[in-house]
């Protein structure tokens, strides 16, 4: 009994096509009603049973047929119930008509552009950074969305800050040596996992997400300062390496060719010298001035 019970609560609803009459057809109907009922009224005086029969029978024909009426536009369905039962989604458009007792429950089909609110999120590293996400999402089922949830429009607002907080916590905010996947780096594979995240949540009401992207992210208030600071040392001693590296290398290259071109004969003193010179000059944030050494580099 209780295997039964666990079945029923993850049936999930599915949309099927409801039986719907052309509307038109039906206002046709409805005219002819009203014209019986007015053809009665002025045969009152001639055959009174058979205009009471016309005024009885067209006004109870009018009253059932206008009962059943609705309008569909372009992108929108209406999902049909029947004493608590679903019994199907009408997607065609313009005027339609069901049974009367029947209810309609419209349910748009356009896409929903969304920006959700700033959110704090620990990054992978522990760090609080503030994100907000744009999403566009459109109802798929409209079965599931009116009948497996409760309010379709609240539930998305809730899993997009659930899959925000997921991706977030998920990586760095940034890694100045490039060697992981970051948030602040990877925009495309970070907004390609956060639409795989959604569409796995809000599979369960039919909604499916077209796109999505975060719109804000950035360190919280709190450590934005000592975090900016670190981001300006980090970029600073990256310049420095990358400067470093570049000038052993052309000094290694003047030595190189010195020596290929016997220019000049150095000895490990006068190289080391040289060495310090070109690294001077070449590292130096300011311009070099030159000194004439009218002695000698023993003297």
């Amino acid at each position: 009994m209780a295997e039964s019970n666990d079945v029923t609560m993850l049936t999930r609803s599915r949309e099927v096509p409801a039986t719907a009459s052309n509307g038109y057809v039906m206002l046709l109907v409805m005219l002819l009603a009203l014209a019986a009922v007015l053809l009665g009224v002025m045969a009152v005086q001639v055959n009174k049973p058979l205009a009471l029969s016309l005024i009885i029978g067209g006004g109870l024909v009018f009253l059932f047929v206008s009962a059943g009426f609705y309008m569909l536009q372009p992108n929108q369905a209406a999902a049909i119930t029947m004493f608590g039962a679903y019994r199907g989604s009408d997607r065609t458009t313009g005027l339609r008509w069901v049974l009367p007792w029947m209810l309609r429950n419209k349910v748009s089909l356009r896409a929903n552009n969304l920006i959700s609110e700033k959110i704090k999120v620990n990054d992978l590293r522990g760090n609080p950074i503030e994100m907000a996400a744009q999403v566009v999402w459109r109802v798929t089922d409209t079965a599931q969305a009116l009948f497996d949830v409760d309010d379709y429009k609240a539930f998305v607002l809730a899993q997009i800050e659930a899959a925000v907080r997921t991706i977030g916590s998920r990586y760095p905010y940034d890694d100045f040596a490039h060697q992981e996947v970051t948030l602040r780096g990877n925009h495309d594979q970070v907004g390609a996992e956060l639409r795989a995240e959604l569409m796995e949540r809000l599979a369960v009401a039919g909604i499916s997400v077209d796109e999505c992207g975060f719109t804000h992210l950035a360190y919280a208030q709190e450590i934005a300062g000592a975090m900016l600071r670190r981001q300006q040392a980090e970029a600073v001693v990256a310049a420095r390496k990358t400067l470093v590296e570049g000038a052993v290398g052309m000094v290694e290259m003047a030595l190189e060719m010195l020596s290929a071109k016997n220019v000049v004969d150095l000895d490990d003193e006068r190289r080391a010298a040289m060495v310090s010179n070109l690294m001077v000059v070449l590292c130096g944030e300011r311009d070099t001035q030159p000194i004439v050494n009218t002695g000698s580099l023993y003297q």
